[in-house]
């Protein structure tokens, strides 16, 4: 009867080790997945930022351009500005989906990589 007692006691502390054992594997695993998805958004926020800047360059010297075609310089502000309103209002009703369903798709696919 002792010797089944000390049985089911080392049973319970390898369950015991077992269970915390697991839930460190969780944690760890966790936060891998968890670093592999920050890292890579920060990347592409990066690249993402230093696009910005190219473009914001750029329009600034197209609206500068076209200014001085016009006559007037914020002539061509108000059509670099009406450019990018009439853009961004196609992205939004038409193209919203294929922007967020990446995004979303990348970051399911980070996570269940791990």
């Amino acid at each position: 009867m002792e010797n089944q007692a000390a049985l089911i006691e080392t049973l319970f502390e390898k369950a015991e080790t077992f269970g915390k054992t697991t839930f460190q594997l969780f944690k760890l695993k966790s936060i891998d997945a968890t670093i592999g998805v920050v890292t890579i958004l920060l990347s592409r926020l990066v690249v993402l930022l230093f696009f910005s800047l190219f473009i914001l360059v750029l329009n600034l010297g197209i609206a500068l351009w076209l200014g001085k075609l016009l006559g007037e310089i914020y002539y061509g502000f108000f059509i670099v500005s009406a450019f990018y309103l009439l853009i961004g209002t196609l992205l939004y009703f038409f193209l919203h989906k294929w922007i967020k369903k990446p995004i979303a798709d990348l970051v399911i696919s980070q996570a269940l990589k791990y």
